[in-house]
């Protein structure tokens, strides 16, 4: 496994005391960083939730703090989906 690396990013006094601490900050610059690769989708989310430190369901649970959106289908994809659950459904019963 590779060795972690550091960033440095210059910012604003005033934007890194929205931040936090440093420590606060830092962790969440990073936790903002994986979330928005995990919305660009350049990383799956249970890579995210590794990087994270998180079981899967944490990182869904993390999600829906955030207001981000786990499943991102079009209705048409929602659609094929229910078409797909309605007729495994049908043919257990």
């Amino acid at each position: 496994m590779a060795a972690n690396a550091t960033l440095q990013i210059p910012l604003p006094p005033s934007l890194i005391a929205l931040l936090g601490t440093h420590p606060q900050a830092t962790a969440t610059t990073r936790e903002y960083i994986i979330l928005g690769l995990f919305q660009e989708d350049r990383i799956s989310g249970g890579k995210a939730a590794e990087l994270l430190g998180l079981t899967r369901l944490g990182f869904i649970a993390l999600l829906a703090r955030k207001g981000i959106a786990y499943f991102r289908l079009t209705p048409d994809e929602w659609d094929q989906e229910v078409a797909i659950v309605r007729a495994w459904d049908a043919n257990r019963a």
